[in-house]
């Protein structure tokens, strides 16, 4: 099966959970919002910018993948 290329995945693949909040929030400012609304108030930390997404969402017990495909939806949506 072939995979067509859309907008979304293009988006999808450049967010992981590997990525440090300063960068994610570099390149998507609208995700701290997305971020906040998950209790994550570390985003305006100065020490939490160098932190992955991965290393946040697992200090404040929120499911890694989940916060990632979210993310990577409603900042798919924006996009259009």
């Amino acid at each position: 099966m072939v995979k067509k290329k859309t907008k979304d995945r293009k988006i999808a693949k450049k967010i992981s959970g590997k990525m440090s909040f300063s960068e994610l929030l570099g390149k998507y400012p609208q995700a701290a919002e997305i971020l906040m609304s998950k209790g994550m108030s570390c985003v305006g930390c100065p020490m939490a910018m160098q932190e992955s997404l991965e290393m946040g969402a697992r200090a404040h017990g929120i499911d890694v993948k989940k916060l990632v495909d979210e993310l990577n939806k409603k900042l798919a949506k924006s996009k259009k």
